[in-house]
């Protein structure tokens, strides 16, 4: 009598799974689009100014360095944005996600000013003190000061695009993302090699045509926004009433996200000055590195985002096993994923490294690092999906914690160690992200399994 009652139960739990896994798909695949577009928009910039100048390339690199402290904090902070906004839908509270997107476009504005004037007037300084040479921090200066005028309007496009995420709406960010692209794109051809009578800037060509790109995304997306057929439902246009405890609990989702991110981007930015001690060509070497692990990177961000939005829904509708179920789901995709990149980029390796520069000693020494980069793509895409799906699932501070441990106390010493005293070079600043990617990963599913567990 056991086994036929039993085989209804499996086969609906088969059903269920394979419907969590149809949803993901579905929404990571713009997602994933979405975000491989904006690491085009670098990856364009990169590759322009690499074949106009390998020296311009080093100066793009290390001016793009502590702008990525700034881009991805606030990202992070913004979070809260998309999680609360999945909530309100998983609760049929439709009307509260205008109140949402309310507080994200303000909370993004104050964000994207504070940190255009902090890095214009502070990082330039701190390039010239942080022993670089120092040819390397002027060239970085002017490039830098460019790309923190886009700060304001990428924190904008950022609260727009994951009110739209989270709304289960991501097609509409993708369209506008590649069209954004696609203005990048000329602009770069008109001002990095210096087109029809201009002056050729080089890599503060490459930064004026992301600054053009961002704010022309900022604009389409609200265009987007004000003309959704259902935006009066959704309070778009309605001033919310004062709600101290949503306010706080939509900044606290991103004050653990924005901690994360700040641990993680810091100790890559941080790569990037080890990288510089070693000298020009490392920082070109490192550049494409982080570059192309970037690139692969959007996909799993892309699932991150998706898991978000599903977790976040279960949550809303106080259903733990849809929780559980979700997430499990969605590192499974990811490692997969992750894994056949790895085994195509390792013989494509050269290849990859002429896309970017055709100086035979800057491939010599990117080549083999994009060998070491394959081990660390697994451990690294699965962890940034859980620590999306924790904090979905109401844990803000663990991630950040796991993060703060790994990026701060592993990467950061060990980077140094293995690249300078032993002397391994770009070689050992990869050792000590795969070293820190899989340490990251462990701790995180470890937490989520012991929230299963908790039910």
């Amino acid at each position: 009598m056991s086994r036929p009652a039993a085989a209804p139960a499996s086969g609906k739990s088969r059903g269920v799974i394979a419907q969590d896994l149809i949803e993901l798909l579905r929404l990571a695949g713009p997602v994933v689009l979405s975000r491989l577009g904006i690491m085009v928009m670098g990856l364009t910039d990169a590759i322009v100014v690499g074949h106009y100048s390998a020296r311009q390339l080093g100066f793009h690199a290390m001016a793009w360095a502590p702008t990525s402290v700034f881009v991805t904090v606030t990202v992070g902070l913004l979070v809260g944005t998309q999680v609360m906004g999945s909530r309100a839908l998983g609760a049929g509270r439709l009307h509260e996600a205008g109140a949402v997107l309310h507080r994200g476009v303000k909370y993004g504005l104050w964000l994207g000013l504070a940190g255009s004037v902090l890095l214009a007037l502070a990082a330039p300084p701190l390039l010239h003190h942080v022993g670089i040479d120092k040819a390397l921090a002027d060239g970085a200066t002017a490039p830098l000061i460019v790309f923190s005028l886009s700060l304001t309007p990428y924190a904008l496009s950022v609260a727009l695009s994951f009110w739209l995420e989270g709304l289960g709406r991501p097609g509409l960010v993708t369209v506008t993302m590649w069209i954004a692209n696609l203005i990048n794109l000329g602009v770069n051809l008109l001002l990095v090699p210096g087109v029809m009578d201009l002056p050729a800037l080089g890599a503060v060509g490459a930064a004026w045509a992301t600054f053009v790109a961002r704010t022309a995304f900022t604009i389409m997306l609200v265009v987007v926004i004000v003309r959704l057929k259902d935006a009066r439902a959704l309070g778009v246009f309605d001033k919310p009433g004062r709600d101290r405890a949503a306010e706080k609990d939509q900044r606290r989702v991103g004050y653990g996200a924005g901690t994360s991110n700040l641990f993680e981007v810091s100790a890559f930015a941080g790569m990037s000055l080890v990288a510089g001690w070693l000298g020009g060509l490392n920082v070109a070497a490192w550049a494409v590195v982080l570059n192309v692990a970037g690139v692969i990177f959007m996909v799993p961000l892309g699932l991150a985002t998706a898991t978000a939005v599903q977790v976040g829904r279960a949550h809303g509708a106080r259903d733990p096993a849809g929780m559980s179920r979700a997430g499990w789901i969605a590192f499974g995709v990811t490692a997969v994923f992750s894994l056949i990149v790895a085994l195509l980029l390792y013989p494509l390796r050269h290849l990859v490294a002429g896309a970017y520069t055709a100086d035979p000693a800057a491939i010599a020494l990117i080549a083999p690092a994009l060998v070491l980069t394959c081990l660390f793509l697994v451990p690294d895409a699965v962890q940034v999906v859980c620590a999306q799906a924790l904090r979905a699932r109401g844990e803000v501070w663990i991630p950040a914690g796991t993060h703060m441990v790994a990026y701060a106390l592993i990467m950061g010493p060990l980077a140094w160690w293995l690249a300078l005293p032993m002397k391994m070079g770009v070689n050992g600043i990869v050792w000590s992200v795969i070293v820190t990617s899989f340490a990251a990963a462990a701790m995180l599913l470890g937490r989520y399994r012991m929230l299963d567990k908790r039910g």
